[in-house]
């Protein structure tokens, strides 16, 4: 017998108790140094606004898409 996944919680606004508050997305800037779960240390080249981020890894650029969840900013 299967089940369904739960279905995600609603928060009504008539509700005594606060809606959780989503972590705001990373903003990265160009020349940022990043590092990257895959390919390590890098620098922020170019910031397509919201969509990716091309950055230089030494050996190799590589466009990193949003919500940059392998990489985060030194």
């Amino acid at each position: 017998m299967m089940t369904k996944p739960a279905a995600p919680k609603r928060s009504l606004p008539t509700s005594p108790f606060k809606a959780p508050v989503a972590p705001p997305p990373k903003q990265f800037a160009v020349g940022d140094q990043v590092t990257h779960d895959m390919y390590g240390l890098g620098r922020v080249l170019v910031i397509e606004d919201g969509i990716a981020a091309l950055v230089d890894f030494g050996s190799v650029r590589e466009r990193i898409l949003s919500p940059y969840t392998k990489m985060s900013k030194l």
